[in-house]
């Protein structure tokens, strides 16, 4: 499985994810626009093993997800950068910022979700769920 590096914006935050299928995921959900000031954030499901951190370590906190489960996000403490954040109703699987990763400029759009909520000059670039994406 291949790995990519990510890093926060300032640096003081590094690690590394396996990830079987290197796309985007784009999720409009309105708990995304807050956390990245965006009209979207872009995304890919891991397992939370195929995670590593390698310089600094994150910061957390957690809010109500739409299915009313916890969701617990982490950050680097200096710059606030979101490296992923893990929907408890998921799992042992986290949600990755892909927009992090090195490569990920070459990252193909799977899906988009949460379409309901894309603001309406945002055009569609891939198939789009409603909500979140089925189980």
């Amino acid at each position: 499985m291949p790995e990519y590096r990510g890093h926060c914006h300032c640096g003081q935050t590094e690690w590394t994810v396996k990830l079987d299928d290197p796309s985007h995921i784009l999720c409009h959900c309105d708990a995304c626009k807050l956390v990245s000031g965006s009209e979207c954030t872009m995304n890919t499901i891991a397992g939370k093993d195929d995670l590593e951190v390698t310089k600094g370590s994150f910061k957390s906190y957690d809010y109500q997800g739409d299915s009313g489960n916890p969701v617990h996000c982490y950050y680097c403490p200096n710059c606030t950068s979101h490296a992923y954040h893990h929907q408890t109703v998921l799992g042992d699987k986290i949600v990755v910022r892909t927009a992090l990763l090195q490569g990920s400029k070459d990252f193909k759009v799977a899906a988009e979700i949460f379409g309901k909520d894309r603001l309406g000059w945002q055009p569609e670039v891939a198939h789009t769920f409603e909500g979140p994406p089925p189980s």
